[in-house]
């Protein structure tokens, strides 16, 4: 998409606004009230008044992007900007409440996730309530494509919020609707390629270590141990435990798939005595309450109190513990197709990231600085 950019302007009365050579962009600019070209300058000079940048904005909805990072950076303009970003929604009508309410059934009888309905409910809602005065059944390409530029970006949300929103708006109109709308109009952001933070053996074995107690030390132990996500520790049942086998049944973790994951020895035997002491009844880990599931919160507030006992002052999450599994099972040489397969991995790509945390390879290579 165009980017017309809102310059400084020597004169305080005055705004001047440049776009690249677009014959389309330079006949709708024309049409602004207050707008004259300036030849030598080739740019545009309009008044400043308060309603010159509304009429911008109108006049290039979904056209063309505003950029206002050269604005005159005074209190006053800051200020109208800042106006300019804030959009008042209006509440939900009973009629859309509806639409919504038949979209989260929609997910349930598809068993989307809980999370997953809560995001695309809420961030549907923050679509039909954008377009509060079109009808739902004539919206179109075009209203996703001013959606996005004149409220997601505005309002400066995240990247991965915008992509959601995007799905989310997408899959209603499909389902419930019959009505497919062209997304890939919308510029998506791409995504940030950040590598995994991993743990030295070391570090791991620290905060393991830490904890005296025994339910706080097998589940981080276990977390580690299997590469397991945190909502696939706090869903374990002590029969997922197969110690004939020596292995750990996953079941119906992300994806909606089952995996198997080796079980060890030393943890087998942690277990053993957990078990003795603890007898879940329900839940291989239980909160409080009997038969309920250990709260995640809780299991990081575990990790965080094991942090600040061993002095490691790295910003550690639960999830670090899974990437460094799997980082130090490839530098102990296990083949990457072997732990796409443990972490429940759907592509091989999402698992060939850790061969760039690998620090195996990497070391044995000479920096030419040791031969100065």
């Amino acid at each position: 998409m165009d980017k017309i950019f809102i310059k400084k302007s020597e004169n305080p009365n005055e705004i001047k606004v440049w776009h690249p050579f677009n014959e389309h962009l330079f006949l709708r600019m024309k049409n602004v009230v207050g707008a004259n070209w300036n030849k030598e300058e080739k740019i545009w000079i309009l008044p400043k008044k308060q309603t010159t940048l509304p009429q911008i904005f109108d006049t290039f909805r979904g056209i063309a992007w505003i950029d206002l990072s050269e604005w005159k950076n005074d209190k006053k303009d800051i200020t109208r900007r800042q106006n300019l970003r804030k959009v008042e929604l209006e509440p939900l009508s009973e009629d859309r409440k509806l639409e919504l309410s038949n979209f989260k059934k929609h997910l349930l009888s598809k068993r989307y996730s809980g999370n997953t309905i809560k995001t695309y409910s809420e961030a549907l809602a923050l679509f039909m309530r954008y377009f509060h005065n079109k009808a739902i059944d004539k919206i179109d390409n075009e209203d996703l494509i001013i959606f996005n530029n004149d409220y997601i970006l505005r309002q400066n949300l995240s990247s991965s919020f915008q992509n959601q929103l995007v799905n989310a708006i997408k899959l209603f109109y499909w389902t419930r609707k019959g009505k497919k709308l062209d997304t890939e109009l919308v510029h998506r952001p791409r995504r940030a390629k950040s590598l995994p933070n991993v743990l030295s053996k070391e570090e791991v074995k620290a905060i393991l270590a830490a904890h005296n107690n025994l339910k706080h030390k097998v589940m981080l132990s276990l977390i580690y141990s299997c590469g397991l996500r945190c909502g696939e520790l706090i869903a374990l049942e002590p029969q997922h435990i197969d110690s004939k086998r020596n292995i750990v049944i996953i079941k119906n973790s992300k994806g909606k798939k089952d995996r198997i994951v080796p079980l060890s020895p030393k943890i087998l035997e942690m277990l053993r005595d957990y078990y003795k002491i603890h007898k879940p009844k329900n839940y291989l880990f239980e909160g409080q309450t009997v038969g309920q599931p250990y709260d995640k919160r809780s299991l990081q507030l575990v990790l965080k109190q094991a942090l600040k006992k061993t002095g490691i002052s790295k910003p550690v999450t639960l999830h670090w513990l899974r990437h460094s599994y799997a980082t130090h099972l490839l530098e102990n040489g296990t083949d990457l197709r072997y732990i796409q397969e443990l972490l429940g991995h759907a592509s091989s790509k999402t698992t060939e990231i850790y061969t760039h945390v690998s620090t195996k390879s990497i070391q044995q290579i000479k920096s030419p600085f040791d031969d100065l």
